[in-house]
């Protein structure tokens, strides 16, 4: 079995993503890796480069700036990282420059992969996911945020990205996914607030053709009213993260157990039967879950 890693990135040192951790985080179960770099200001190939891992193959690439609305540019740019993988590769492991997966599931990863490597009903890997929040002691839960997403592709296929690269599709239908008891951490939302600000600014103009990236205060508050609920977190995280980690120098100023929380009564009540049940009714799922 040969397994590939794939992600795209760009100006990944002055926007602070964990592009670094993301990759190392599941290098060791790859047998390759391909990086495409999109053209940079901030020594992001050098960064990448710095990694020193001869499984790293670094595509250079353009970003089409017409494709900036809905996002659509990420999705094109993780196509190119997929279509540059090997042809002999069998299972093509996406992660995205903000996530990492913990150590301790890559055992279990490679089993399940090795498990259904036979299988092809099997088109892709579901995984779990825990959306760190304003901090990297809480993780946020909301309907309004995705709980699972394919990250584990087959490479004979012909998968592209779908969207803004949330999810993938064949031929405009979702993927036969088998879900596995393994997480994703995603850190997109763990910066001081005035780097959530400046995220929030760079990501409208991926979405919104009229966007515009204004200064920004040294002071400024984060509204931090994205998610609807936040839990502690008591366990360890990726030890790929603990530098940075160690480095952050901002306080969390938000108590999630005193926060109202304005949901209409039907979500109130999904929620309910959410935390009763264990299922998320009417949620979206990005794919089709096999048994």
């Amino acid at each position: 079995m040969k397994v590939a890693g794939f992600t795209f990135i760009r100006n990944a040192v002055c926007n602070d993503y964990p592009i670094v951790e993301a990759i190392t985080s599941i290098l060791p179960i790859c047998d390759e890796f391909v990086v495409a770099v999109g053209q940079s200001e901030d020594g992001t190939r050098a960064l990448i480069e710095s990694i020193g891992s001869d499984k790293i193959r670094i595509i250079d690439t353009i970003w089409d700036e017409h494709l900036r609305e809905g996002g659509r540019v990420f999705a094109q740019e993780t196509d190119k990282a997929f279509q540059a993988i090997s042809q002999n590769v069998d299972w093509a492991f996406y992660i995205q420059g903000d996530e990492c997966v913990h150590e301790d599931y890559l055992p279990f990863i490679k089993k399940q992969m090795y498990a259904y490597l036979k299988d092809d009903r099997v088109e892709g890997l579901l995984f779990k996911y825990k959306h760190f929040y304003g901090s990297y002691d809480y993780y946020a839960e909301s309907r309004k945020w995705y709980r699972r997403e394919i990250r584990i592709v087959r490479r004979k296929l012909p998968i592209y990205s779908y969207r803004d690269a949330q999810g993938f599709r064949i031929d405009d239908r979702k993927l036969r996914v088998r879900l596995i008891n393994a997480e994703i951490f995603h850190y997109g939302w763990v910066k001081p607030p005035i780097g959530l600000v400046s995220k929030m600014q760079n990501f409208s103009l991926f979405y919104d053709k009229n966007a515009v990236v204004k200064p920004i205060a040294a002071d400024v508050e984060f509204d931090y009213g994205n998610a609807d609920r936040l839990i502690k977190y008591e366990y360890t995280h990726p030890k790929v993260m603990q530098k940075r980690i160690e480095l952050g120098n901002w306080q969390f100023n938000f108590d999630p157990t005193k926060r109202k929380i304005n949901l209409k009564w039907k979500y109130r009540l999904l929620q309910k039967i959410h935390d009763w049940t264990g299922i998320r009714l009417f949620e979206y799922k990005n794919y089709r879950l096999i048994n």
